[in-house]
């Protein structure tokens, strides 16, 4: 049975969350921590086959941790929130009113409404992504359904983290498992400043280091390649990873300027009972 998904988000990890899984093995973390959560794609999957005990889920956006706090406490007044705004239809309205007063509602409301769910913000930390034309978002009946459905999955084992991700994995130990998808570095370092924060490279690799010493196993999702083009450099190998390729399938990035192409994404692999460089497909 696939696992719901409440948040619409491009570049959600559920086409690849059996694959990442897959790597776990026979092992069991006691606790899964999603620190990027986005529509914590993974910690879902991760949950419907139960493979972890409890689950952390975090992220720097204050307003998307809210929409999960009400998945967990309250899916159904989230649901009632979302039809309003769904059925009045004034996505500018809606777009003015989050970027004043940052209502996850209007978060929810945005994210499945906008061009392909690929949420774009400016560099004041507005969200400025613009309609899609072509569809009017997920409907509310179906919301309701995803919400409803992922609070019974997550409640009652799910802390809620809103911060940056150091602050959100420092608690994490060995009998734990860390997921990693921060921003790419492409869109980090070069001109697409897509995301409403991003990461520099330094403080990920120093992140990686930390876990290491603590001896806190861990999967990361960064860069890879999109047809002939390539977004970022791969990571020293002085820190003992694993690396794998994951087809990613279609890019919708690429879809939405035209072009047909296919998102090969890196996945590196750390635990210390396995610890070794390398590098395989999938």
């Amino acid at each position: 049975m696939a696992p719901p998904h409440p948040i619409p988000y491009q570049g959600s990890k559920r086409c690849l969350s059996g694959a990442i899984l897959a790597t776990v093995g026979g092992r069991r973390p006691r606790r899964l921590f999603e620190p990027f959560a986005g529509s914590a794609a993974i910690t879902l999957a991760a949950a419907e086959a139960r493979l972890a005990e409890r689950f952390v889920v975090g992220d720097s956006l204050a307003p998307l941790m809210g929409i999960w706090r009400e998945i967990l406490a309250a899916p159904d007044r989230l649901a009632d929130a979302y039809e309003r705004l769904w059925r009045a239809g004034d996505y500018g309205a809606v777009r003015a009113g989050y970027n004043r007063d940052c209502d996850p509602a209007a978060l929810l409301y945005l994210l499945a409404r906008c061009a392909k769910s690929a949420p774009r913000w400016s560099r004041a930390g507005a969200f400025n992504q613009s309609p899609d034309r072509r569809r009017t978002g997920r409907r509310p009946e179906r919301m309701r359904s995803e919400l409803v459905a992922a609070s019974a999955l997550l409640g009652g084992r799910t802390e809620l983290r809103a911060g940056d991700f150091e602050a959100t994995i420092a608690d994490a130990g060995p009998d734990d498992l860390v997921y990693l998808d921060p921003p790419w570095q492409g869109t980090t370092d070069g001109r697409d400043k897509r995301y409403h924060q991003g990461l520099a490279r330094a403080r990920l690799l120093a992140a990686l280091a930390e876990l290491q010493r603590r001896a806190v196993p861990f999967l990361l999702s960064y860069d890879g390649r999109r047809g002939v083009r390539s977004y970022g450099e791969p990571l020293p190998p002085s820190l003992g990873l694993l690396r794998m390729e994951l087809s990613g399938g279609r890019s919708s990035q690429a879809t939405l300027h035209g072009r047909a192409e296919v998102t090969i994404e890196s996945l590196y692999v750390w635990s210390p009972l396995s610890a070794g460089s390398g590098e395989r497909g999938g």
